[in-house]
């Protein structure tokens, strides 16, 4: 089985890009949902975060109320740094368990989408990766219309991240997401086209 990494910076389209190769038959991880995951509630680092950042983090359903831990984390590095060293790892088990089913399934592709592949040092996991590029205007500009944040907070939340003309240079093949969602597709569909091509 080949394990492709999926990565880009926010707001790039990640899931945009993991959603179309979904659609064209690809196996997809995705760690923004494991993430999810183990920080379900009766989760280890559930538990962990509440006792780290307190009970000012949870939704009235005693959910993790991810904005406003992400109000905390982007504002301050340490604080950045203990979330990492809390959900990482969770997902990282999450993520080998299951890329193993996948394995076992009979999946010859995967593609397991990581934000921070390059930053967490944990490209050695994949066979080759794939990253979604955006120019950083436009990558603002996109991040403050989806989440709905001031342009403080959005350059604030850029900064915290590896530039995406320096992360692009990791790419075994690169995505150009700054056009139509249309030429988008046509993009990831040729990328597939190739990849799966040559696997066959």
């Amino acid at each position: 089985m080949r394990v492709i990494g999926l990565t880009g910076g926010i707001a790039s389209g990640k899931s945009t890009v993991a959603n179309i190769l979904a659609r064209l038959g690809a196996a997809v991880v995705d760690a923004d949902q494991l993430a999810r995951e183990v920080v379900a509630p009766g989760e280890a680092a559930y538990r962990e975060l509440v006792a780290e950042f307190g009970e000012a983090i949870l939704k009235p359903d005693r959910t993790i109320d991810r904005p406003t831990l992400g109000k905390i984390v982007f504002a301050d590095p340490a604080a950045r740094k203990r979330l990492e060293a809390i959900t990482h790892p969770a997902i990282g088990r999450m993520a080998e368990q299951r890329l193993a089913e996948l394995k076992q399934a009979g999946a010859e592709i995967v593609f397991y989408v990581a934000p921070l592949l390059i930053e967490a040092g944990i490209t050695s996991r994949v066979d080759e990766v794939w990253v979604v590029y955006l120019d950083e205007p436009t990558q603002l500009e996109r991040l403050i219309v989806r989440d709905g944040i001031s342009r403080e907070d959005a350059l604030r939340r850029l900064a915290a991240q590896m530039p995406m003309d320096e992360k692009k240079k990791y790419g075994t093949v690169v995505i150009d997401n700054r056009g139509t969602p249309e030429e988008t597709e046509r993009r990831v569909k040729e990328a597939w086209e190739r990849r799966s091509g040559v696997i066959e």
